[in-house]
């Protein structure tokens, strides 16, 4: 087939192959996170912390490329200042902490569960507002990959609810949706590099407001980790949650969500559990069970029902909102 063309002579055919491969690095990146802050909360760190620790590292780390980023284009980041306000409020910050404090109340399983409720909550919302009923294929993705996810989080074990807990996860679903939502939105003239180091520099003041007052409290501890039966200074650990899941991850994330769309974007970072669960096989040694490995077949099952579905659809069927455009370079030459 020969490639096709955009008005600005990008080639829009090889471009939704690239996003899921994109999506599938953010998934990855995203993936490692868990093990690695493990790591750290297990030597006496505290969630506000790590997280802190994370997002600041990665304000730092993103700094220099988003200024070189900006050249000569300042006045769009003044005319999106608003929006990067609330993706790094909403998406980055408070997702974190209604996260970390779902965990505090259940079990990690649960709390994942109701967080990765996103995909489907992001279908109802895009058929609220194109006034269209999601395809059968859809639904039937949806579905299979929620079974998918049920394997994979094994909630048969120490699985426990709480009412508070409960509304916490279902608030980072929320946030989660607003993360794939605006990053598929985001102005072709911003730079995903800009529109993610922004981000963290907004969730930066935010989670350090959040531990100045206490909902969010700092406890640091400067001493080894042990990752994948070894002993390791406790920067290893810092280092990829800085670089890894949190620079690369939100950067490509904002890249996949642009080229596939904020549904189909979500649906692939389903398969973020699937890495975690292999990060904390080879990271801490929890072997995955043959359960898990069939919801991991189940998800990526749901994920090929979702994808196959957008390539039926014409523009009119789905809402314009989730739409994938043309995105620019990283960094301007």
């Amino acid at each position: 087939m020969t490639p096709t063309t955009d008005p600005k002579g990008g080639d829009v055919t090889l471009r939704p192959a690239a996003g899921l491969w994109i999506a599938l690095v953010s998934a990855a990146t995203f993936g490692v996170s868990g093990p690695f802050a493990k790591s750290l909360l297990e030597i006496g760190w505290s969630p506000g912390a790590a997280v802190g620790l994370r997002i600041g590292g990665a304000a730092v780390v993103l700094l220099i490329p988003v200024l070189m980023a900006l050249r000569g284009r300042w006045s769009t980041m003044r005319g999106n200042a608003l929006t990067v306000a609330i993706y790094g409020t909403t998406a980055i910050a408070l997702c974190q902490l209604f996260y970390f404090n779902a965990v505090q109340r259940m079990s990690v399983g649960v709390s994942l569960l109701l967080e990765y409720l996103a995909p489907v909550l992001l279908v109802g919302f895009l058929w609220l507002r194109s006034r269209n009923a999601p395809h059968a294929l859809t639904i039937i993705g949806s579905v299979t990959a929620i079974l998918g996810l049920l394997l994979v989080l094994d909630l048969t074990g120490d699985a426990r609810l709480d009412p508070v807990g409960v509304l916490f996860g279902l608030a980072a679903a929320v946030c989660l949706v607003v993360f794939f939502l605006m990053s598929a939105r985001v102005d072709e003239s911003l730079p995903p590099i800009v529109m993610a180091g922004g981000g963290m520099v907004v969730a930066s003041i935010t989670i350090l407001v959040l531990g100045l007052t206490n909902v969010m409290p700092f406890r640091f501890v400067f001493s080894d980790v042990e990752l994948a039966g070894q002993t390791y200074s406790w920067i290893v650990p810092v280092a990829v949650l800085v670089l890894v899941a949190t620079v690369a991850a939100y950067v490509t994330g904002i890249l996949a969500a642009q080229r596939l769309g904020s549904k189909v974007a979500s649906f692939v970072a389903l398969t973020e559990v699937m890495f975690a669960v292999l990060a904390a096989w080879l990271i801490l040694g929890e072997l995955p069970g043959a359960v898990q490995l069939l919801g991991g077949l189940l998800i990526v099952a749901g994920v090929v029902c979702v994808r196959l579905d957008e390539l039926r659809s014409t523009p009119d069927d789905d809402a314009a909102l989730d739409q994938p455009h043309t995105v620019e370079p990283l960094l301007r030459p």
